[in-house]
């Protein structure tokens, strides 16, 4: 799930956002990747509805709605390690269209298979050949972003793509469900293949086409020797271990709901096999609702007890589908059940960004994404038989309790991990406070501030010594937290240095050039010991993204700016003004 983790006050974020979004879609390239993936997405989320439907009807058998499940995973899980190598090593455009087109043979060869009565297992093996053609189309499209939207409007183009994510998980089951109740099967994987085309169409327009490359060191090294990064960082960090785990639990039951739902749709609701999607729609709207709540819920310092309650929240109200016979009850239910889920997804996320180092990041994930989906298929795999030897009812307490359970029992890692971000807060604090005293942070969060602070270099100048000089290039904003700076410049015209003023703790320096990308305007001379904290372009940068510059902030800058050239017009990048 994605999340983009913006505190701006009040309007100004409604707004700001908006301004981003439409930059962003005023790129043809984007609508036109964008366009083809939620068309491609939805008809997607809608087919694995009919898929399970569709499987139970003809089998009458929860064993072969869990086979179901597992072909639409297994493929990702055992592929997915590898599919952004493809990506890399093949033109990305042309792999694109080129699984949409594959998707769409398998899926027509499917509504055949439902037209026609052939054997069940025909459609589980075009069901996998779908799965594994597919897999490539989501870091395809991830590493094709950055390639067709300016860099001011990549956070907006992210935030697009997750979006779509979010809307299909809700759309795509409930347009399923809809349409098994006024078709078949039969039709929804006819126009699953229909939305491929489309899709594969779409994205066929863009113009934009990547080079490939090859990724490994001149062959010799392997995705598996790339991912050992990321596993060996879970494996070493406690916090990586800990997180993981809770992800892992919960991704597990959602395996295990893909199978339960079908039959507490079908034996307890009477809604039939088709109300699964309706069930499935529940779990989307649940984590929509909570979206804006859970951001709040990720800025505090005690991740523990909220975890622990999202698993609870989670798995326990299964256990009340044993006695609810009611839709709309269980429907209720599952919009419970989805904001608990998205609660324990997005902070083990959150926490999980702040413990690991960053240099190590994108690889972890890479392994985690793919616990993500193992866990999930293990549960699609044992349901089956959970039910076989219990009945459905005990699956379902099983489900609810024992989850619950061994997330309780990791509540002292969660604890300690809590407690190590108290004392890297308390740490960062008096940085935090320096930072907070300056009119250019003046909009700033404190969350926004302590990742400022945690990049910020400590530097020490000797009386005399030249922080900046006047011509070089400008690559970190200054913060000075102790003693005295002497300004003097030579200005546009040249000629002697002259003075211009003197700057006392606590002040910053640097900013024009940095923001402006241009070389310094200033000489800043130590006139005393100076203890100063250098920001580097990227992390200031990335911190006005998602914070309003100050109108002192660009007074100081322009009256600054004046006084050494004052031909030159201030012209921040669009991203910051």
């Amino acid at each position: 799930m994605s999340t983009i983790a913006a505190r701006i006050p009040g309007g100004f974020l409604l707004e700001r956002w908006s301004r981003a979004y439409r930059s962003a879609l005023k790129q043809r390239e984007l609508r036109l990747l964008l366009g083809g993936l939620l068309v491609s997405a939805t008809g997607s989320w809608a087919y694995n509805v009919a898929l399970l439907a569709f499987v139970f009807d003809r089998t009458r058998s929860l064993a072969w709605v869990g086979a179901a499940g597992l072909v639409r995973f297994v493929p990702a899980l055992v592929l997915s390690p590898y599919a952004g190598v493809i990506a890399e090593r093949t033109e990305r455009i042309r792999l694109m269209v080129g699984a949409d087109m594959l998707c769409l043979v398998w899926q027509a060869a499917l509504a055949v298979v439902a037209f026609s009565g052939a054997p069940v297992l025909l459609a589980l093996a075009l069901a996998a050949l779908t799965a594994a053609s597919n897999v490539v189309y989501e870091p395809a499209v991830a590493a094709t972003i950055p390639s067709v939207v300016a860099e001011d409007d990549l956070v907006a183009a992210n935030a697009l793509n997750g979006t779509i994510d979010n809307v299909v998980v809700v759309a795509g089951p409930a347009i399923g469900a809809l349409l098994l109740l006024a078709t078949s099967a039969g039709w929804v994987f006819a126009l699953n293949a229909v939305s491929f085309a489309a899709a594969g169409l779409l994205v066929s327009r863009i113009r934009t086409h990547s080079q490939p490359v090859d990724v490994s060191e001149e062959g010799a090294a392997g995705p598996l020797r790339q991912m050992s990064v990321g596993l060996k960082t879970i494996a070493g960090v406690p916090a990586a271990r800990t997180l993981v785990a809770f992800s892992v639990l919960v991704s597990f039951v959602y395996g295990t709901d893909t199978v339960l739902f079908v039959g507490v749709s079908a034996h307890r609701l009477g809604t039939g096999a088709q109300g699964f999607g309706y069930l499935m729609a529940g779990l989307g709207i649940g984590g929509i609702a909570v979206a804006g709540f859970v951001d709040r819920l990720a800025r505090s310092r005690r991740l523990a007890p909220v975890i622990i309650a999202g698993t609870a929240g989670y798995c326990m109200p299964t256990a009340l589908l044993t006695i609810i016979h009611s839709p709309e009850l269980a429907v209720a239910l599952q919009v419970v059940r989805g904001a608990s889920t998205l609660v324990v997804d997005v902070l083990a996320i959150t926490a999980l960004q702040r413990s690991v180092p960053s240099d190590t990041l994108a690889r972890v994930f890479g392994v985690y994404g793919a616990c993500f989906i193992g866990a999930i298929s293990l549960g699609t795999l044992i349901t089956p038989a959970m039910v076989g030897d219990f009945g459905l009812d005990a699956a379902l307490l099983m489900m609810a309790f024992v989850p619950t359970a061994l997330g309780l029992l990791g509540w002292p890692a969660l604890r300690a991990i809590d407690r190590r971000s108290a004392a890297r807060a308390a740490a960062l604090a008096p940085r935090v406070e320096l930072l907070q005293r300056l009119e250019i942070f003046a909009t700033a969060s404190r969350p926004v501030l302590e990742r400022l602070a945690a990049t910020a270099a400590e530097v020490e100048f000797a009386s005399g010594a030249e922080i900046v000089r006047e011509g070089d290039g400008a690559d970190a904003l200054y913060v000075l937290g102790e003693g005295e700076v002497e300004v003097g410049a030579r200005g546009e015209e040249g000629g002697s240095e002259r003075f211009l003023r003197t700057m006392s703790a606590p002040s910053y320096f640097g900013e024009i050039g940095v923001l402006q990308r241009s070389p310094r305007t200033a000489t800043v001379r130590a006139l005393t010991p100076c203890r100063c904290h250098r920001i580097e372009r990227s992390a200031l940068l990335e911190t006005l993204t998602t914070t309003p510059p100050s109108s002192s902030l660009m007074e100081n800058a322009r009256s600054r700016l004046a006084l050494t050239h004052p031909s030159a017009k201030l012209k921040f990048p669009e991203r910051v003004a």
